[in-house]
């Protein structure tokens, strides 16, 4: 457990965020950095959690485990919840039925908005820890369709194997280079892509990157997270004098 505070002139709402239990290297964007995010959030991991576990939901229950997880941050007082795994889309109807706070599980979560954003003919392309793992429930279950574009980070990547086997020695070059490879071959097999959704909440720190090198809007983690938290705590007005006719 841990959290962050930033100054706000009343108390804050405070997120709840549910982690996946790993080792691995978290550079600045990732959701289990503080440093991403400018308001306050509280972390706990949920120890049956591993990544090995989490393409695999229909083998492994781990309803409970989150459940009680986050439960634990409810009585902290958290104002909502999220997950630092795209993989518990898994699990969203299920934890927001149970919820007594909102909970978004998984960056996916936007896919159905971002579908209808695009201009016709354009579609989102959603990059992924695993491309074998991310399909039936894990897309349905969030109003993707079963035929959606999924491209996943290749198994013998560092980033996948750093994720996995709990490595932090991975420059962050190399992984950035992985990810750029890996979006100019999905793209140049859909080239009809509109915009690109990031799975992995561990994608979020090349968002800018992948924007840059291919013009497209990003879709990750941390823009699902903001607009969430932007309605648990609404910027306050005052009806001052700056106003236009």
């Amino acid at each position: 457990m841990s959290d962050i505070h930033t100054g706000f002139a009343t108390p804050p709402a405070t997120l709840g965020i549910l982690m996946v239990k790993t080792h691995f290297r978290r550079y600045l964007g990732d959701i289990g950095n503080p440093g991403t995010w400018p308001f306050p959030v509280r972390y706990w991991v949920v120890e049956e959690a591993i990544p090995q576990r989490m393409g695999h939901l229909d083998q492994h229950d781990l309803l409970e485990p989150f459940k009680r997880a986050a439960q634990a941050l409810i009585d902290e007082g958290v104002d909502g919840l999220t997950t630092s795994c795209g993989f518990l889309s898994y699990y969203q109807q299920e934890l927001a039925a149970w919820s007594p706070v909102p909970i978004v599980t998984s960056s996916l979560l936007q896919y159905p908005l971002v579908q209808r954003l695009l201009p016709a003919g354009k579609t989102p392309l959603i990059l992924t820890f695993d491309d074998r793992a991310l399909r039936g429930d894990y897309l349905e279950k969030v109003g993707i369709p079963s035929d959606a574009h999924v491209v996943g980070m290749a198994p013998d990547s560092e980033f996948v194997r750093s994720i996995r086997d709990g490595d932090d020695s991975v420059p962050y070059a190399i992984l950035q280079q992985e990810v750029l490879a890996t979006a100019q071959q999905a793209l140049a097999r859909y080239p009809q892509t509109g915009a690109l959704v990031l799975e992995c909440t561990n994608l979020a720190p090349f968002s800018a990157t992948l924007h840059a090198h291919f013009g497209l809007p990003v879709f990750d983690t941390v823009s699902l997270v903001r607009w969430f938290y932007s309605a648990l705590q609404p910027r306050a007005y005052d009806g001052g004098d700056n106003w236009c006719r």
